[in-house]
């Protein structure tokens, strides 16, 4: 079966490629081009010397072919450079916007497998099984205020295995897509993203059903280093939210965000009297090392109905060390309801305090391939839950990139620990 599945994804795409290969075209450059007799008397000998095929174009291509890895004669580029195995050297889009309302539709098909289920990852259960995790396709537009006033907007629509945690499970039950027959087993449909946009300068507002700001880790599984996900994005962050969020571009240096939201996770609802902040600022610190404080406050719905003065913050900081090697940091905090709160809520807690630490580091050889590891130290009402992954990023196309990993959980405190072997497959377009 997984073999199936992967063999399917790699005989579309090299039919893919082979159609958008016969479309390329090649340009010389003017310079190049230019008739002998248009030369004058008066021109530097140096502008009459024959043009170089020798050592500076082979220069150039060594130049440019050590950038990705490859050799000037890789596939993929008929003639350039390019380590993928098959396929354009550029990723293909199913519509990139370069339309007269500036549309872009586009998405990404996700597989995936792993052996035993993660004691606190709760994308990653259902064990020894291949699933479509995510069946992605979206809309948007984005509204670029460069020019003045300007509109946008972004739907998202998700069918999967990841669905059920990425519904609006803050809500009410039966509003939006929250226990209201989108639901199939373990299989679901989501609508995580519904707003619009306006921009003007540098300033935007987002308003509608929109993902959080808090963490490091997304939903979105194109966006992730790793397969599995992180203790901390499970449990101490929200992944959606409704309300308003503005950003503003205060210099080169300095993004502040703000705005309001109905609590934690809601779609288009609010759990009792959800009411919380969401903002925060990013600093560009140098250009190779940048800082990142997200927060929220309030009332979060269903996580701590009635409390008013829960609170949570992520701090992720994230530096380039060379060219090839990054590093980033990240800590969550959450501190949600009291003793003497009453979980009412289809998944409410009474109280929680949870804080974390996660590390990763990633190392990119080529557009091929990349090597990383992710640390986490999570603490959650008094007990410690640890993790170290290891996993690597191949892609033999532009547009599709498979994940092995080894992740190895640990918690002292319940006596109990676990390796995990988990693999997917993401064909993005």
């Amino acid at each position: 079966m997984r073999l199936t599945v992967f063999t399917t994804l790699a005989v579309c795409l090299a039919l893919v490629g082979a159609a958008r290969a016969d479309d390329v075209t090649y340009n010389l450059s003017d310079d190049l081009v230019q008739p002998a007799s248009t030369v004058s008397s008066d021109v530097s000998d140096d502008l009459l010397q024959p043009a170089s095929f020798g050592s500076d174009q082979k220069a150039d291509q060594k130049d440019s072919c050590d950038s990705c890895g490859g050799k000037g004669d890789g596939k993929g580029g008929k003639g350039g450079c390019s380590c993928y195995l098959f396929g354009p050297s550029e990723p293909f889009e199913f519509s990139s916007g370069d339309n007269c309302l500036g549309i872009k539709f586009g998405g990404w098909t996700q597989f995936g497998y792993h052996n035993k289920a993660s004691y606190h990852d709760f994308f990653n259960q259902n064990p020894n099984q291949v699933h479509l995790h995510q069946q992605w396709l979206y809309a948007e537009r984005v509204a670029d205020g460069s020019c003045g006033w300007d509109w946008g907007f972004r739907t998202d629509v998700l069918y999967g295995i990841d669905a059920n945690n990425t519904q609006g499970f803050g809500n009410n039950p039966g509003v939006w897509d929250f226990q209201n027959g989108f639901d199939h087993g373990v299989y679901g449909f989501a609508l995580p993203q519904v707003y619009a946009e306006v921009a003007k300068g540098d300033l935007s507002v987002k308003v509608g059903h929109f993902y959080t700001l808090i963490g490091y880790e997304v939903v979105a599984a194109p966006d992730n280093f790793f397969y599995s996900h992180a203790f901390t994005m499970n449990n101490s962050e929200p992944f959606t939210h409704t309300g308003a969020i503005g950003t503003y571009n205060v210099n080169d240096h300095v993004t502040a965000y703000g705005g309001w939201t109905a609590g934690w996770d809601t779609g288009f609802d609010q759990y009792g009297s959800g009411s919380s902040w969401l903002g925060g600022l990013s600093l560009s610190l140098t250009d190779n090392m940048t800082l990142t404080y997200m927060s929220t406050y309030g009332d979060f719905g269903f996580l701590a109905p009635g409390e008013d003065d829960s609170y949570s913050h992520s701090i992720v900081l994230d530096v380039a060390v060379t060219d090839r090697l990054q590093y980033i940091f990240q800590s969550d905090m959450l501190s949600a309801g009291n003793s003497n709160t009453v979980a009412t809520g289809p998944t409410a807690i009474a109280e929680t305090e949870t804080i974390g630490i996660n590390q990763y580091l990633i190392y990119t050889l080529n557009d091929c391939w990349a090597a990383g590891t992710r640390l986490e130290w999570w603490k959650h009402d008094g007990i410690s839950a640890n993790a170290a992954t290891f996993g690597v990023n191949y892609k033999p196309h532009a547009n599709l990139v498979f994940r092995p990993e080894v992740k190895h959980e640990w918690e002292p405190g319940m006596n109990r620990d676990q390796t995990i072997f988990g693999m997917d497959a993401i064909l993005t377009y």
